[in-house]
């Protein structure tokens, strides 16, 4: 397209007066601050101009009632909040993408009452001067794990950089070289022991590690021994771990503490759910673990944090560590975390209220009949059955780099269009209000009723019922 033609079309886009005066975009000013409208006009308009420039043919004529149109959506996207509720029917518990666990009703309650108004959340009510934040979850948790002392901090994460930075500064730290991970989001544990300023120590090999080489590998320069779960992996066959009873009376025979980074941090022992393998953090602490740190929104279900139980004296120099401050945790986190703990004084009252545990424990039978509820309003939702839906067995996973390589049975709803495919099915839910999440397995849409609550299944089927419509 030649310069006189562009400019031509170009003189075709009215300006930002004249589109204020839209009917649409009128409509928008009265949803929206005037700056985020206008935002919208000089972003719509220039991609406008910018599409007419690089046009190698003739591009279309400009349509004002369509112009004013993409504006009002444009100036909606900017509007909306980016953290959005979904609909997780993928069948993973612990989501990390999705925000892994769901916050029981009592910590969104006291969430409420808490963060609603003031708080005595660094005041002593009692003496009537200044407290400290970390008393709030301290006795609950000391109660739960029979722990001489808590420390919460903002997560698992930052719990491990605390206990290496507090306790192996410029020393070595012996951990065994299977147990060096990477989890999500690139985080590595050897990476982790060189920004807190610990020396690692690398002992035994990928699959066998024997007490003889944390022995040999023990000098002058040794602080601490460590153990890291192995969080979402697994290596089977011809293997050798030390079991943590045993570098535990090494620990106490040399002077060093030993530590265990749990991960997921467990309150309930969940092979009665058919799991295997994943220790609680009461047994961790019955078996001689000096320290041991997990996160608050996996297996504990409750808000994000890394909990640190174990001696006192050593809680005491995380405690005194200035990077104890850049680690805090503020009164949403721990009115949720103190709520959620609280249901654990009755493992029934917890396997009902807590989410993530009411998950896990859901029975094949119940998750049979939520499916054939779910089919049945999907295809009532499709008179003209355009989509074929079948209720099928199939497997859910807890997630959240727990349990890995065991599944739980479900049941799932089965999807597949004559019309659409399964990759379109997906971004259409993906892009409807609320999103829904699910997956795909050959070639069928598939959701799973593990993580999908059952007030969510109108919602599901209406969201079928607008793909259905057009066809």
């Amino acid at each position: 397209m030649g310069k006189n033609q562009a400019k031509q079309y170009l003189r075709q886009i009215p300006g930002v007066d004249a589109v204020l005066q839209m009917e649409a975009v009128r409509v928008a000013l009265s949803r929206h601050p005037r700056k985020l409208v206008l935002d919208a006009i000089r972003e719509e308009l220039d991609e406008t101009r910018k599409q007419i420039l690089e046009s190698p043919g003739t591009p279309a004529a400009i349509d004002p009632s369509e112009l004013a149109r993409s504006i009002a959506e444009r100036a909606d996207r900017l509007a909306a909040f980016t953290l959005r509720p979904v609909v997780n029917a993928t069948g993973i518990v612990i989501h990390t993408n999705l925000g892994r666990s769901l916050l029981p009703e009592e910590a969104l309650a006291r969430l409420q009452t808490v963060c609603r108004g003031y708080s005595s959340l660094e005041y002593d009510l009692h003496s009537g001067e200044r407290g400290s934040r970390h008393v709030h979850a301290e006795a609950i948790l000391r109660e739960l794990t029979g722990a001489q002392a808590v420390l919460v901090v903002n997560n698992n994460a930052g719990a491990v950089f605390l206990i290496l930075n507090s306790l192996a500064r410029g020393r070595e730290v012996v951990v065994s070289r299977g147990q060096l991970v990477e989890i999500g989001g690139s985080f590595r544990i050897p990476d982790v022991m060189s920004s807190s300023g610990a020396i690692l120590r690398e002992v035994g090999t990928t699959n066998r590690t024997h007490l003889k080489d944390y022995v040999s590998a023990i000098t002058d320069q040794t602080a601490l021994l460590m153990k890291v779960h192995t969080s979402n992996y697994r290596i089977v066959g011809f293997t050798k771990d030390v079991p943590l009873n045993e570098l535990a009376t090494l620990g106490r025979e040399r002077g060093l503490p030993v530590v265990e980074d749990l991960g997921s941090g467990c309150f309930i022992n969940l092979t009665q759910f058919g799991l295997h393998g994943e220790i609680t953090v009461q047994e961790t602490l019955r078996a001689g673990a000096d320290l041991v740190s997990f996160s608050g929104d996996k297996l504990l279900g409750g808000p994000q944090a890394g909990i640190i139980v174990g001696r006192k004296d050593l809680i005491e120099k995380c405690r005194k560590n200035p990077i104890t401050r850049a680690l805090r945790v503020d009164k949403m986190t721990l009115a949720a975390l103190d709520a959620t703990l609280r249901l654990y004084r009755d493992e029934r009252q917890a396997l009902e209220k807590i989410p993530t545990l009411t998950m896990i424990g859901l029975s094949a039978e119940e998750l049979n009949g939520r499916a054939k509820q779910l089919a049945s309003a999907i295809q009532g939702a499709d008179p003209q059955a355009t989509l074929r839906v079948e209720v099928r067995r199939s497997f859910s996973q807890v997630g959240g780099g727990s349990l890995p390589a065991q599944d739980l049975p479900t049941f799932v709803v089965a999807i597949q269009s004559g019309d659409f495919s399964p990759n379109q099915i997906e971004e259409f839910l993906r892009r409807n209000d609320p999103p829904i999440i699910g997956r795909i397995e050959s070639d069928h849409f598939i959701m799973d009723l593990r993580t999908i609550m059952p007030q969510q299944i109108e919602l599901i089927a209406l969201a079928f019922r607008r793909i259905a419509e057009p066809l």
